[in-house]
């Protein structure tokens, strides 16, 4: 079993390199990526929720930063294919898994949000994985660019590849 500290740098390193890639325009480099980290482990089970629990956790605390910590409120929109604004709960099953588990980090609830990632993970086939995975670092990138134009902290390892 890893230790607690070599997982989260091993996770921590393949995150950075997946937003590395897709800031390149390489979403198939990036999926990749996370993927040979997950797999390489010990429990790519434990691996898989804790990468994407560090994203999450990482877009929880970019959303309070923008929201003022908590005085200005942030807005989730989840969009369709043809660009129209759709409840969550009719929106990809997914989709719905990011926006759940991003709300449940928002709000503190950390027991929560592993909930829905090892439901995600126990029931979904692998390309909703990889939608919901691909939707973190989506988030992790459009979040911290709107940190950096606003002059807001974010890690170093989500800014620099």
């Amino acid at each position: 079993m890893d230790d607690p500290s070599d997982r989260t740098r091993r996770l921590t390193e393949a995150a950075a390199g997946a937003l590395a890639a897709m800031r390149a325009g390489e979403d198939d480099g990036a999926l990749d990526r996370v993927a040979a980290a997950v797999r390489s482990a010990p429990d790519s089970h434990v691996d898989a929720r804790e990468l994407m629990l560090l994203l999450f956790h990482e877009c929880s605390a970019m959303v309070a930063a923008l929201g003022s910590g908590g005085t200005t409120p942030v807005k989730m929109q989840v969009y369709d294919d043809d660009g129209h604004e759709v409840p969550i709960d009719e929106a990809d099953p997914p989709v719905r898994t990011a926006v759940r588990t991003l709300l449940a980090q928002v709000h503190g609830d950390t027991d929560a949000a592993k909930a829905q990632i090892e439901i995600a993970l126990t029931n979904a086939a692998p390309d909703e994985m990889a939608t919901l995975m691909v939707q973190a670092l989506r988030w992790t990138l459009r979040l911290s660019d709107e940190c950096v134009n606003r002059g807001l902290p974010v890690p170093t390892w989500i800014r620099e590849p």
